[in-house]
């Protein structure tokens, strides 16, 4: 594990230097724990969205982390939890409308559309 860590803090680093297979070496290690961590928290449908707005941030904001491979995993997790939380606030003020479009294709029509058309 110590190689590991050993290896993700050296590609951590370089990818601040934009290093993008250093890059794609840190997302490649760290994604699959984050993703499950985001699963959790905001439930499977939302968890890959979650997970690229997490990235997006994680990119934009590398050159100001500082730390080991343990620090980073903390940090990523800490943005994942946060936009996590924006999420489900949003998903708060914009409840999905529940229902099946299926059960109204048997459902006839109170007017005869075809009738009023021609």
């Amino acid at each position: 594990m110590l190689g590991d860590d050993a290896e993700l803090t050296a590609a951590v680093l370089a990818a601040q230097d934009g290093d993008e297979n250093a890059f794609r070496t840190v997302y490649r290690a760290v994604h699959p724990r984050l993703l499950g961590y985001i699963r959790t928290l905001v439930g499977e449908a939302d968890a890959e969205d979650v997970a690229s707005e997490s990235w997006l941030q994680i990119a934009r904001d590398l050159d100001r982390f500082s730390g080991d491979a343990d620090r980073f995993r903390g940090w990523a997790a800490r943005i994942a939890r946060n936009r996590a939380l924006d999420h489900i606030r949003m998903r708060g003020r914009r409840p999905a409308v529940a229902g099946d479009e299926t059960e109204l294709a048997e459902k006839p029509a109170e007017s005869d559309t075809v009738g009023e058309a021609l």
